[in-house]
């Protein structure tokens, strides 16, 4: 792996769990939200899937405003100043989604949440990236192993709080604290001015950075083709992230001591990526992003279809709790693959800002989702909202067939 220049003030043990444990307090931040918004539903009396569709659709605008901003960032103040930011502001967006008294309040919330939570995603695994090319093997899937386990953590949390019956202020100010602490503790082991080193290291960076966003996707077909998957695999991750808990309290009608779609899905993701290390051994990548793919739509499938004729609620939560358990199995290794794809094959780009330049073209997911999910469930039913969706996993392994240089 390529080499690059920054400085080491800590030993890369330290430096490797300090990002690791950034990864585990947004993890666990992201599946607080996720495990609560049934109930930040219910507190707004909101019927309709489309309305709600279109509030949480202002958290991905919220993405998309993140894009310039952190791009600024990661130029003038380095990753590490960024991370600190953005995780930081993630971590706080959190506790004010907490504050919801209507529904204004909760889409400014739901905003600054998006915001950083894409400010964090592109600064934090920029430092991951680095991280692994300073190790000169692929580590990037434990890393996002991390935040899965948190996130799994965060949605068992959740699972108690909602039936303890706790309020989401509370779930979320305690959540928040820890978040803080980690933050505060974990920061001052992080690599310094990456993106400034590696361009006075690569004499191609700056030359490549005075370009426009759409001249660089057009110059580098590969980060294209990768902003695509990217794009697919946001759109089924934030259908499962957003709509995991309404499904299984308004499809499936389930119990709340039953509804444990969102848990499962996140138990199998982790599982996931504990297990892409072992699997990039036996699998080349693009392999890896083909059988994901494969079965994301298998388990939408299970989900949306053989559920249909099932009348039995224990053997109904069971069927599609084994087709979330295929869609968090496929979509736990598409993220970290693509990222240590990146890490690997995009040499002239500096790490940063090929993460900004496909999470331009990746942000377009989140915007759609929710409102392709909404009107589809209020103009047919969510079974076909979520076997549309399932056809993105068709579409991703269509794009790595097709794509001979993501198969090189």
């Amino acid at each position: 792996m390529e080499q690059t220049l920054y400085k080491v003030q800590h030993s890369k043990t330290q430096i490797r769990y300090a990002v690791l444990a950034l990864f585990m307090a947004q993890g666990l931040c992201f599946a607080s939200w996720a495990s609560r918004l049934a109930d930040i539903k219910a507190l707004l009396s909101m019927e309709s899937f489309l309305q709600f569709g279109f509030l949480v659709t202002l958290q991905p605008i919220g993405k998309l405003l993140a894009i310039p901003i952190v791009g600024y960032l990661m130029q003038r103040i380095g990753s590490k100043t960024a991370v600190m930011i953005s995780l930081g502001g993630f971590i706080t967006s959190l506790f004010f989604v907490g504050l919801t008294t209507n529904i204004y309040f909760l889409g400014t919330s739901f905003m600054l949440f998006g915001v950083f939570w894409n400010m964090t995603d592109i600064s934090l695994n920029t430092q991951a990236i680095e991280v692994e090319r300073m190790y000169g093997k692929t580590i990037i899937a434990s890393l996002h192993a991390g935040w899965s386990i948190a996130a799994c953590v965060g949605a068992v949390i959740g699972f108690l709080m909602i039936n303890t019956e706790i309020s989401p202020r509370l779930h979320f100010t305690i959540v928040t604290l820890i978040g803080l602490l980690v933050l505060i503790y974990c920061s001052r082991f992080l690599l310094t001015n990456i993106e400034s080193n590696r361009e006075t290291s690569n004499t191609a960076a700056p030359a490549n950075e005075k370009k426009g966003f759409w001249t660089l996707i057009t110059s580098e077909i590969l980060l294209l083709q990768l902003g695509l998957v990217w794009l697919f695999a946001l759109i089924i991750e934030n259908t499962m992230f957003d709509w995991s808990n309404i499904y299984f309290e308004e499809t499936i009608q389930a119990p709340k001591s039953m509804q444990v779609g969102f848990l499962v899905f996140m138990l199998m993701m982790t599982s996931g990526r504990l297990l892409a290390n072992f699997v990039y051994r036996i699998w080349s990548k693009p392999r890896v992003l083909i059988v994901a793919g494969t079965l994301i739509f298998i388990g939408f499938f299970t989900s949306s279809v053989l559920i249909a004729p099932i009348t039995n609620m224990v053997a109904k939560v069971i069927v599609n709790s084994l087709g979330f358990m295929l869609i968090g199995l496929g979509i736990s290794c598409i993220v970290p693959t693509i990222y240590s794809i990146v890490g690997e094959k995009i040499k002239n780009i500096p790490v940063g800002t090929a993460l900004s330049v496909m999470s331009l073209v990746g942000v377009v997911g989140p915007l759609i989702t929710n409102v392709l999910v909404g009107f589809v469930a209020d103009r047919w039913s969510m079974q076909g909202a979520y076997l549309t969706i399932g056809i993105f996993g068709l579409c991703i392994v269509a794009i790595v067939v097709i794509s001979k240089k993501l198969r090189q």
